[in-house]
């Protein structure tokens, strides 16, 4: 089991362990959002209404446009901050109401581009090895015909 309750190790595992003995039939595999989301809140009704919120909430909250409301909630306060004349009064509105508010969402963007960024790479990455995989079973194919030339050539010889 992994640490988001997923038991995708087993088959890594399982995958990896095929792959080392019999290298020749590995097909590669790409890995979907959608596969990894049943692991994580599981297949039920409840499992994917929980995935569907979680899902929807950060898509709205990891928004610069969330982010710029935020700001403008966090600002209401401000005043009444200022008021108080209390550095400590500045500093709590500074670390709870702005800093809060605004950073998340903002951190939610962030969070999103580098992870566009990684599937796309991860995709071009899959693409590539597919490639590579496929170039090497035609070559292990060339490999094996001319095995058979020279075969028959040293049986020419031989007799």
């Amino acid at each position: 089991m992994t640490a988001n309750g997923g038991a995708h190790t087993t088959e890594h595992e399982a995958a990896m362990a095929t792959a080392i003995k019999t290298p020749r039939a590995h097909v590669p595999r790409h890995v979907r959002n959608a596969s990894i989301v049943a692991q994580i809140h599981g297949t039920n009704a409840i499992g994917r209404f929980n995935a569907a919120v979680a899902v929807r909430v950060t898509r709205i909250v990891g928004t610069m446009y969330c982010a710029y409301v935020f700001t403008l909630v966090a600002l209401v306060a401000l005043p009444a901050a200022i008021e108080q004349g209390s550095p400590t009064v500045l500093v709590n509105w500074l670390s709870s109401n702005f800093l809060q508010l605004v950073l998340l969402p903002i951190i939610i963007v962030g969070q999103n581009v580098i992870s566009a960024a990684q599937d796309a790479r991860a995709e071009a990455d899959h693409e590539t090895l597919t490639a590579l995989h496929q170039m090497s079973k035609q070559q292990i194919e060339i490999l094996e015909g001319q095995n058979k030339i020279l075969d028959f050539l040293q049986k020419r010889v031989q007799s």
